[in-house]
């Protein structure tokens, strides 16, 4: 889901602060009960002294399996589930639960804290094969500085999209190859619904909307709003991003910026949950189990927000004013339930594909 550390690049690239990733870089469950062995999505981040405080506490060394975008890892670890690289999973969301739910990616396991969860983000509680561990929202972003040289009202809704006034302005994502694509699809579903949503990307599509195969190249190479796109004199001021962009801009900028220089429409908004769970077949079911505790206490949690660009969902975790000023989560934003989302993904994809890109 997240694209954490393509804002760390992005922030190396062009001298701006760091953040250190901990855990290797890769790791095999491979029975070695001394260690537990996550994979992930190339967006795990967390600090080295949580970690730390996990090893010693737990007796178990982490190793992590960084595997490529979300889409891409979840696929990897359905096809190697008989023989898993590693014994904890992290980073499918609600757009691709059901595909790992109904391979067996996952085997039973409620963790310590799971009824600290705040209830909105509970699912599969009959079998407790996953956890929701973080909760975002893709959003469309805008650029501030183009829009008011242009004396131009950025939008805010969906409907503002399709407007002449931002005609060849937006920027998204390959619905069939990103996450950020997909849940913008999925919003306009949710928004629309089942027979009004391909009438909206067809006059989505006449107003010049601009597709590209993933999140990289749509915020830090198209958007203008971005410290990429600005080195990369970008002309796209509205792009389909996270509404945890925004303070992403600010914190990774030196020196830093009194506002954030992008915004979030807050009308476009879908909710995006990742979850958690133990592997089918994990190596060290006991050190999974450890891990999954550990995710969800307050100290990994409270953690999250300025690693990994999330928020927490455990009760009472603490949100950075960071979040809270510069890209707080939408009031409203349109969800759609998993089943759903598992019922129509496939064919709205391909539709999707048929209508837009061809």
């Amino acid at each position: 889901m997240r694209t954490t550390n393509k804002y760390i690049a992005l922030a190396v690239g062009l001298g701006l602060v760091t953040l250190s990733a901990c855990g290797s870089s890769s790791g095999s469950a491979g029975g070695d009960s001394k260690s537990v062995t996550l994979v992930s999505h190339d967006s795990w981040a967390v600090s080295k002294s949580v970690i730390a405080e996990f090893e010693k506490k737990s007796g178990y060394q982490v190793k992590v399996l960084e595997d490529g975008d979300a889409g891409q890892a979840v696929n990897k670890a359905i096809l190697t589930k008989d023989n898993p690289q590693g014994d904890v999973f992290f980073g499918v969301d609600n757009t691709l639960l059901s595909r790992a739910l109904d391979n067996g990616l996952f085997q039973s396991y409620e963790p310590k804290g799971a009824d600290q969860i705040k209830p909105e983000y509970r699912v599969d509680e009959d079998k407790h094969r996953v956890t929701p561990i973080d909760t975002g929202d893709i959003c469309v972003n805008y650029d501030k500085a183009y829009f008011s040289k242009h004396k131009l009202t950025p939008p805010t809704s969906f409907d503002d999209l399709i407007k002449p006034a931002y005609k060849n302005l937006l920027v998204t994502e390959n619905a069939s190859t990103s996450s950020p694509g997909l849940g913008f699809l999925l919003g306009t579903a949710a928004r629309y619904g089942d027979n009004g949503w391909q009438d909206y990307w067809e006059k989505l599509k006449a107003n010049g909307v601009k597709v590209v195969d993933g999140w990289e190249q749509a915020y830090n190479e198209e958007f203008s709003g971005s410290a990429g796109g600005k080195k990369a004199k970008a002309d796209r001021p509205l792009v389909v991003s996270y509404a945890s962009s925004p303070p992403a801009e600010v914190i990774y900028a030196d020196p830093k910026p009194a506002t954030a220089p992008t915004g979030v429409a807050t009308g476009t908004c879908f909710r995006q949950v990742e979850y958690a769970g133990l592997l089918s077949n994990a190596g060290n079911t006991e050190g999974g189990k450890a891990l999954l505790d550990f995710m969800l206490t307050k100290t990994f949690q409270d953690d999250m927000p300025l690693n990994m660009f999330v928020y927490p969902v455990r009760e009472g975790a603490q949100v950075p004013e960071e979040f809270t000023k510069y890209g707080p989560q939408a009031e409203d934003p349109e969800t759609m339930d998993p089943a759903k989302i598992a019922d129509n993904r496939d064919d709205w994809v391909k539709s999707w594909t048929s209508l837009v890109l061809k």
